[in-house]
């Protein structure tokens, strides 16, 4: 907080009233800083980071310029989603009630012959998207040549985002002698060119450019193969079990798949990206404000200023692309001074990010492990495992002292007990955890290698082996003797007798043999 009061910016009494009612009863630093200064008609470019009560901080002073009795427009806020506009629109209306202010909003996706028919209520403050100001200015269902105040949220944003001639020519619409206010919790370089060019004597007010990311946020990362990133965004949320959840994407190509898979493992989860219509996207932020549903995939468009009350977790499935979407997609949660987790999914080859973030925004990032039903660091890690690793080591000592030969070891009996014992250390099993798995390596003693086992014994051993086993009695007919070689007349006479009667064959014997 500021240290002032709302007496103190100048604000009517009757929007104090409001204020307090809705528990807010002292000024943000921002807000202390922008609302005066703004009073005061000054062009005015703010960098405060998310969660500091931005919207606040140009709302009240453009309802405190609004004449009332005038039934033209007088004041514009142009917003780069959707969502964020209505969610200035909600604001808005809290406190230009009780002031008799009347507020339109003009965004995409909506009706536009609907808008174009509550703009005959001459709404004296309007706000919306750039297209579909642009869209309603070119059809010449929307004048805004009276307009004396515009402010632009999240600028770095909104002139990156579709078409900056879109933005220009709804600023060129409006009068030249008009007030202008930039707010964003980033400042990129393009920034400076658009001051230059739409403001004059521009006050630049930067709170805690040191802390661009909120000291009440805790920054973690968990390192995990691309192919894995899956079960460990399951196992993180299922261990932290936070009440809602805010889950960031790169790339819309892959919005369907994490929604198919995540709600296979039992999760309440919703899609917020551009391309939804409009009517489904703002369904989809009631029931993630409700409650009623627990994890909302996003794209960084489509979660750009999102204000969720109370969120407690950020996670990142894929990193940020710069420090500042980090900075845009961690103020999603630890708004107004409340605690909030952001967790970011790594790959090994994505580590050098963590590193650069933690450079560039001055955040304390944090590796954690996933180890029990606990998320620890690499310490408390090393420390919950000590037991383990001192159990292994001493059953490894032991499996080493088994090995031993038994002249190696004193007090241990030699001969033929001693080869007792050296071929029970050489049966014995190594020890395993409870489910089955072995928790010490074997040693080279008590475990032998393959072709160990037939290895060839002591002499002694051997040749008393050789004395004590019996003798296999030679056997005659185990190798028959060579026949002698047939002559050559043998062989013929045997080929005339293959297949002759017996009487033939004998009395071809009886001729080639005589007595």
């Amino acid at each position: 907080m500021s240290g002032k009061t709302w007496n103190d910016l100048g604000i009517q009494e009757a929007l104090i009233k409001e204020l307090v009612k809705n528990g807010i009863n002292e000024p943000t630093s921002v807000q202390a800083e922008t609302i005066p200064a703004m009073l005061a008609g000054h062009d005015v470019s703010a960098r405060s980071q998310t969660g500091t009560g931005k919207t606040l901080a140009f709302l009240l002073p453009l309802l405190q310029h609004i004449n009332t009795e005038s039934g033209a427009i007088q004041a514009v806020i142009l917003s780069p989603t959707q969502e964020l506009a209505m969610q200035i629109v909600r604001v808005a209306q809290t406190y230009a009630e009780p002031i008799g202010v009347r507020v339109q909003q003009l965004i995409g996706g909506a009706a536009m012959k609907r808008q174009v028919e509550k703009l005959k209520l001459h709404p004296q403050l309007v706000i919306g998207t750039p297209g579909r100001m642009n869209e309603l200015l070119k059809n010449r269902k929307l004048k805004l040549s009276d307009v004396r105040h515009v402010v632009i949220d999240e600028a770095d944003q909104v002139f990156q985002l579709g078409s900056t001639k879109e933005v220009e020519a709804v600023l060129f619409s409006m009068g030249k002698e008009r007030q202008t206010a930039f707010f964003s919790a980033t400042y990129p370089d393009i920034m400076s060119r658009f001051e230059g060019r739409w403001m004059r004597g521009t006050q630049r007010i930067q709170l805690t450019p040191e802390h661009r990311v909120s000291q009440t946020i805790e920054n973690y990362y968990v390192i995990s193969d691309k192919r894995d990133k899956t079960d460990t965004a399951r196992r993180l949320i299922r261990l932290l079990n936070p009440s809602s959840a805010l889950l960031f994407l790169n790339d819309t190509n892959g919005i369907a798949n994490w929604e198919s898979k995540l709600s296979y493992e039992g999760f309440n989860v919703e899609m917020l990206y551009g391309d939804s219509d409009k009517q489904r996207r703002a369904a989809t932020l009631e029931r993630f404000r409700d409650g009623r549903c627990q994890l909302l995939l996003a794209t960084d468009v489509a979660a750009r200023g999102l204000d969720i009350e109370g969120l407690p977790l950020v996670l990142q499935l894929d990193p940020a692309v710069d420090a500042d979407h980090y900075v845009h997609r961690a103020g999603r949660t630890g708004r107004m001074g409340r605690s909030g987790t952001v967790i970011t999914i790594v790959t090994p080859h994505e580590l050098f990010i963590m590193e650069k973030f933690r450079k560039q925004l001055g955040v304390d990032l944090k590796e954690r492990a996933m180890y029990r039903g606990e998320l620890l660091s690499e310490e408390e890690l090393r420390e919950a495992t000590r037991p383990k690793m001192e159990r292994l080591a001493r059953e490894e000592a032991r499996a080493g002292n088994r090995s031993k030969p038994s002249a190696e070891r004193p007090g241990k009996p030699s001969g033929e007990q001693g080869s007792k014992s050296a071929q029970a250390s050489v049966s014995a099993k190594p020890a395993t955890s409870g489910r089955g798995e072995e928790t010490a390596p074997r040693s080279r003693a008590t475990a032998p290698a393959r072709g160990e086992e037939t290895a060839p014994r002591s002499r002694a051993s051997s040749g008393a082996a050789a004395s004590q086993a019996p003798k296999k009695p030679a056997r005659a007919k185990d190798k028959p003797e060579a026949k002698p070689a047939k002559s050559k007349a043998v062989r013929k006479r045997e080929a005339k007798d293959k297949g002759a009667p017996k009487w033939l064959k004998e009395k071809r014997q009886s001729t080639s043999n005589p007595e």
